[in-house]
């Protein structure tokens, strides 16, 4: 375990913004956590796990609690399950992106439409990860974590994980840190269905069609990639979460009037329909490249936020930045966008309801 005290979190972050933590503990061996358990009671509150800092917006302010940055590596398949599926363990600071290369080069499906997705493993449950059809829910078994409430290392089945769409028990609360995961995937030469038409589109088959998973994997990244949702830092976007917000709920008519101004409907795995967050907020009138506050604007390539290199953006003119597209899109679509962002640090006006989560 390696600790820097009074460490900047920026760095640590793909946005580049926020504060200092008053130390950051870097693990990566998991037989030195029992070392971190006591080495964090000194600092207040639990610890703030984090990964790879790629859903993260740091405060300002800092953070006074212990950070823990998982950096554990491994994977190792485990047998079968009762139902003929086999179980792949993987430790919490593993690339998720590395983990589906590494499942379908090993002939197993389940994971293929999560490729290109930035952030460690550990992190997937705490919002359920998810894209082009496919979520975190549709393969995990279990996962271990230790209980900073009960001071004991768990493990957790999926039901008690409380899975929805981008949720679960570990949102908002630093109550449980991700140890190692377990998850059970198919074997099969073929992908799952392309149930998204950009993936189908790419691969020029019919929606529906089941393609090697490889080919599906590539296509996802490849319409990523077009949209700016992989992590590239040698382009002008590169300060950048992803996706700021999640795809809204709406009723039955709102998916009607949508629908009929083109807009992308989606029925989601927990049986709610959604319409794009990115779609709303062109629809809003943003434009791309357009400045939202002081150093933050859409990206180039998505209606999704983004913060300048070089220039006075603070993760508070980032957080305003939310609230502005947040009214705007109220204002002009009548739906509600919800931010998908995690925050962490010490509270203050502007966060002062925000918890934490195990992060990205």
């Amino acid at each position: 375990m390696r600790v820097t005290h009074t460490a900047p979190l920026a760095p640590l972050t793909t946005l580049g913004l926020g504060g200092a933590a008053a130390a950051v503990a870097e693990l990566h061996d998991l037989e030195d956590f029992p070392e971190f358990v006591a080495f964090a009671e000194a600092y207040p509150g639990a610890p703030v796990p984090l990964g790879a800092g790629s859903n993260v917006l740091a405060d300002d302010s800092g953070c006074s609690s212990a950070v823990l940055r998982m950096a554990t590596q491994g994977i190792r398949i485990a047998g079968e399950t009762a139902d003929g599926r086999i179980r792949v363990e993987v430790q919490a600071g593993h690339s998720l992106a590395d983990l589906v290369d590494t499942t379908i080069a090993a002939g197993l499906t389940g994971m293929e439409m999560l490729a290109g997705i930035p952030g460690t493993t550990g992190a997937t449950p705490v919002q359920n990860v998810g894209a082009y059809g496919q979520e975190i829910s549709d393969t995990l078994v279990e996962v271990t974590v230790w209980d900073w409430k009960l001071r004991r290392r768990t493990v957790m089945d999926a039901a008690a994980c409380g899975l929805g769409h981008r949720t679960s028990v570990f949102k908002r609360t630093r109550r449980w840190t991700v140890l190692t995961l377990v998850f059970a995937l198919h074997r099969a030469e073929l992908s799952a269905p392309v149930t998204y038409r950009t993936v189908a589109d790419e691969l020029g088959v019919p929606v529906g069609t089941r393609v090697p998973a490889a080919e599906a994997a590539q296509a996802v990244r490849a319409v990523r990639h077009t949209k700016g949702m992989v992590l590239d830092t040698s382009g002008i976007d590169h300060r950048s979460v992803g996706s700021v917000f999640l795809s809204p709920e709406i009723t039955p008519t709102q998916a009607a009037d949508l629908r009929a101004h083109n807009a992308p409907v989606h029925r989601f795995p927990d049986g709610s329909t959604r319409v794009s967050a990115s779609w709303l907020i062109k629809r809003s009138g943003f434009a791309l490249r357009s400045p939202v506050t002081t150093g933050v604007r859409i990206s180039s390539q998505h209606y999704t936020l983004v913060a300048d290199e070089g220039t006075d953006a603070t993760a508070t003119t980032f957080a305003k930045a939310i609230d502005v597209v947040l009214q705007q899109v109220q204002t002009h679509t009548g739906v509600t966008l919800t931010p998908e962002i995690d925050r962490i640090g010490d509270p203050t006006p502007h966060n002062a309801h925000a918890h934490h989560s195990s992060l990205f």
